[in-house]
């Protein structure tokens, strides 16, 4: 008897630890999202719009991957493959649907630091000149590459240790002002380090702090030797740039395919300098030779790691940063999810795994991203087929570029960051919504620009943490006997058969980038419990919702309602007079829970708030101007409300 109860015990201790099927397939799906959406993927509809779109990333992918390889201070032809093997590794593990991962100006700047630190261009003359067996290419390069993918496998190291460490749910802290500033100012960094280009100056390479300010020194103790055939060049690429992308994206409804004019710009200065023979005559300088073919795969060389640690650093945070907020903006604007932790894997193992195949470190490129956006792609399949056509271009196109001049090269560069370049107008947005942020944004952009964007990421990270806690002492909330006397209120005025369609929320907390998703995501929860018809709260339920509804301590958040019929409108009240303060992040959250809500026909109303919200909320959002939306009182707010729900019914009643 007794061995038989054994045996049953082992055989039930067995099937709960035993990992069931689902759960197996459904771990496969979360860390390998290409098997959620494949298996669904509409040809019919999907693959043409997928197909342009990839043939025109394609012609992105490989002008920036040749630009981006040289800002990285490597051959060119190793940006093609990094236009290449992170584009493929991502559509296989990321989850931004339409985020075109591969060469990064950014990332690509940073190693940069650690090329020319550790194989200055003095070594030329010291490394033999003969050829090697990789791609007949001098050791000198294979040195400088070596360099390059230490710095790309480290910083993919770094990046799979903090998915594993769950570090994801950390991103909060990164809050848009200090993202928009961090990569405006590093985009500055990158224009800078183009000037040499499209001036024609042979200039040393300058870095370290207040090395943006050493360049431009530089530059005009040396004006008399500008080229003048590259600067002509350099305006003419930059003019036909930017006027053709803007004619796209004024007609880009009436035609349906764009002018690759990235494509057209290189062809056409290509040949124009074979043609002139400008390299000899004019000194111009050009790509020179780009060989066929991928070569076998190496390891990069490990004994250099300890010394490209700072670099890895960079690469491994700026460009998750800027590539999580090109997911998350992707996300958002197509209505799916992207877990935080997963795409520290995906941009992980796009880093460590295309380091052994002569890559430079790479992220989701902004220029990249909104050419999928315009161009209506549906999936990564879009970036799947620009591979396709990335490696046409590795085995058989390449050659041809040998006359590509370095200046048209260095226009693109310049051009493609336009979208950064812009933040700087979202200074007057900043300023309306909270002054605080807008501080923070030009105090992170002058460390950026005097450093590095790794140190500017972690002064405006920690500035606005700081900022925080030095505010919330001084928030105040609501007293018990304000809180009593409010919901006695409430209950006395909505006594009657139309109470259970109003749901009262009184918020008693501020709303930071601390507690805004947080806050956002405890909202949406209750107002998809009403919608859904769910069963009336008891204390119990309503209790613990109170809680989520105060993401911080010592606040307090108050909710008054019943079950509303689930097909009917119900109204919802939020009581924001203990809402003492706010920055960018939880304006943008309520705006955002606004719209939403209005999605799901939910009526909301904001009492209580101050005359400082108010002016936010207007500026921020497209917030319906028709009916009134803030109110003086939580008793004014469900006064409106019964009084347009009689009119309503008055309404329906002369009509019948």
């Amino acid at each position: 008897m007794t061995g038989a109860k054994r045996k049953k015990r082992s055989v039930l201790w067995g099937k709960m630890h035993t990992p069931h099927r689902e759960d197996i397939k459904q771990w496969c799906k979360r860390r390998l999202p290409i098997l959620e959406w494949a298996p669904q993927y509409n040809l019919k509809e999907n693959l043409l719009p997928d197909t342009v779109s990839g043939v025109l990333l394609a012609v992105q992918q490989v002008t920036q991957g040749l630009s981006f390889a040289i800002l990285s201070s490597v051959h060119p032809v190793f940006g093609l493959y990094g236009s290449l093997f992170p584009a493929i590794i991502y559509a296989i593990f990321g989850m931004g649907r339409h985020v075109a991962t591969g060469t990064f100006a950014l990332t690509s700047l940073i190693s940069a630091n650690a090329v020319e630190r550790l194989v200055p261009q003095s070594n030329r003359n010291l490394t033999t000149q003969s050829n090697s067996s990789v791609l007949g290419l001098s050791e000198f390069e294979l040195q400088r590459i070596g360099v390059a993918a230490a710095v790309s496998f480290l910083g993919g190291v770094i990046q799979l240790v903090m998915f594993v460490l769950q570090l994801g749910n950390a991103t909060f802290l990164l809050t848009e002002p200090v993202i928009s500033a961090m990569t405006t100012g590093a985009a500055t960094h990158v224009v800078t380090s183009q000037v040499k280009y499209l001036l024609g100056i042979k200039m040393p390479y300058i870095s370290g702090p207040l090395g943006f300010f050493y360049i431009y020194a530089y530059v005009f103790e040396n004006i008399k030797s500008v080229q003048l055939e590259a600067l002509l060049l350099s305006l003419l690429s930059i003019v036909v740039l930017v006027l053709v992308k803007e004619l796209n994206e004024q007609f880009k409804r009436k035609i349906k395919v764009v002018l690759p004019v990235d494509l057209v710009l290189i062809i056409a200065a290509s040949f124009a300098c074979y043609c002139t023979n400008m390299e000899n005559t004019y000194g111009l300088e050009v790509v020179g030779r780009i060989p066929k073919g991928i070569p076998p795969p190496r390891a990069p060389p490990m004994n250099i790691l300890s010394a490209v640690l700072t670099e890895a650093f960079g690469v491994a945070l700026v460009g998750y940063v800027a590539s999580l907020a090109l997911a998350q903006g992707s996300a958002k604007k197509f209505k799916y999810s992207v877990d935080d932790n997963q795409e520290f894997l995906a941009h992980g193992l796009s880093n460590v795994i295309p380091s052994f195949l002569f890559c430079i470190p790479s992220a989701a490129a902004m220029g990249r991203t909104a050419g999928l956006y315009s161009t209506g792609a549906k999936t990564q399949v879009a970036c799947l087929i620009s591979c396709i056509f990335v490696l046409i271009v590795i085995y058989a196109i390449g050659p041809l570029l040998y006359w590509l001049p370095m200046c048209v090269l260095a226009s693109i560069i310049v051009v493609g960051l336009k979208g950064m370049l812009i933040q700087f107008r979202d200074l007057k947005k900043y300023w309306n919504v909270d002054k605080i942020d807008w501080g923070i944004w030009i105090s992170t952009y002058i460390f950026t620009i005097c450093f590095a964007a790794n140190v500017g990421l972690l002064f405006g990270v920690v500035c606005t943490i700081a900022i925080v806690l030095g505010r919330f002492p001084r928030a105040k909330t609501l007293s018990i006997t304000d809180m009593k006397e409010m919901e006695l209120k409430v209950k006395t005025e909505t006594y009657d058969e139309n109470s259970q369609q109003i749901k009262i929320i009184s918020i008693n907390n501020p709303l930071v980038f601390l507690n805004a998703k947080k806050f956002s995501a405890d909202l949406m929860k209750i107002i998809l419990k009403e919608t859904d018809g769910s069963q009336a709260l008891d204390d119990v339920s309503k209790c613990e919702q109170n809680t989520l509804l105060s993401p911080l301590p010592n606040g307090s958040c108050t909710e008054e309602a019943s079950q509303p019929c689930p097909s009917e409108k119900y109204s919802l009240v939020l009581n924001c007079s203990g809402l003492t303060f706010f920055d960018y992040t939880g304006v943008s959250t309520l705006v955002e829970l606004y719209l939403d809500c209005k999605s799901r026909s939910v009526d909301v109303f904001l009492a209580n708030c101050t005359a400082s919200l108010i002016k936010a909320m207007t500026y921020y959002g497209d917030l319906d101007t028709e009916k009134p939306i803030f109110f003086d009182s939580v008793a004014t707010a469900i006064s409106v409300i019964q009084s347009n729900k009689n009119l309503s019914k008055d309404t329906d009643h002369s009509e019948v």
